[in-house]
């Protein structure tokens, strides 16, 4: 019975070991991935991963992850010929495939959402006489105000548009409806301010825009991905 008591000791013993051992592997290694992604990807600042699963060491002996969470808040991505800034990127990535260094890493699909504020969609416009906002109506739909000179008379149109992702790589916003009260040429003036195209770059090389849902704050924008590039 004594020596039964004292393999279990022992066992515990080493299981807290193993443990302490695979938690600190894994801290060691967030901080590697997380250097490692932002000097690949350009970042302005260090995200924040997080690696899943248990036990690591052997995940890491099979060089694939089962899943690694990636957060960073205010990137700066590019819009048409200007920058805005993403408030908040969150991606699940699963099946990543790594070296011994983490010198290179590949998901092999991803899932995830970024967030756009309002301020930055009208940055995004590139224009100083148009400005987005909740609209409070259909996920995909803000308000866009548009202001143009007819006549050599300033006139001001607030239209409902809806926001789209064409091709996986750019946001569309096209106004539902014009209201003109019979002005001759004001619908094409004021789409000329409201509806614009703007291609996103500058996310890993994989990803892609999927949909686009409009909140109180800004667009939520999903994102999918498969053989995605982090890293290498």
């Amino acid at each position: 019975m004594r020596a039964i008591r004292t393999l279990l000791i022992v066992a515990v013993i080493l299981g807290a070991l193993f443990v302490a051992a695979d938690r600190a592997a894994v801290y060691y290694a967030e901080n590697q991935a997380a250097e490692k992604i932002r000097s690949s990807q350009g970042l302005s600042g260090t995200p924040d991963v997080s690696i899943k699963g248990f036990p690591f060491l052997t995940q890491v002996a099979s060089s694939k992850l089962d899943e690694v969470d990636v957060k960073l808040d205010g990137v700066t991505a590019g819009a048409g010929d200007r920058s805005v800034k993403v408030s908040s990127f969150d991606a699940q990535l699963h099946d990543v495939r790594i070296d011994s260094s983490f010198s290179s890493a590949v998901a092999g699909r991803a899932t995830g959402t970024a967030h756009l504020s309002y301020e930055e969609l009208t940055k995004a416009a590139g224009d100083p006489n148009v400005s987005v906002a909740h609209a409070g109506q259909g996920p995909g739909q803000v308000k866009v105000t548009g202001k143009v000179s007819v006549m050599g008379q300033p006139v001001e149109r607030s239209v409902i548009s809806t926001v789209t992702v064409v091709d996986g790589t750019t946001i569309r916003v096209r106004a539902e409806e014009v209201p003109t009260q019979g002005i001759p040429g004001l619908e094409k003036k004021i789409r000329e301010k409201t509806d614009f195209d703007r291609q996103i770059a500058g996310l890993p090389k994989g990803i892609k825009l999927d949909k686009v849902v409009a909140t109180p704050t800004g667009v939520d924008i999903t994102l999918t991905g498969t053989d995605v590039n982090l890293a290498g």
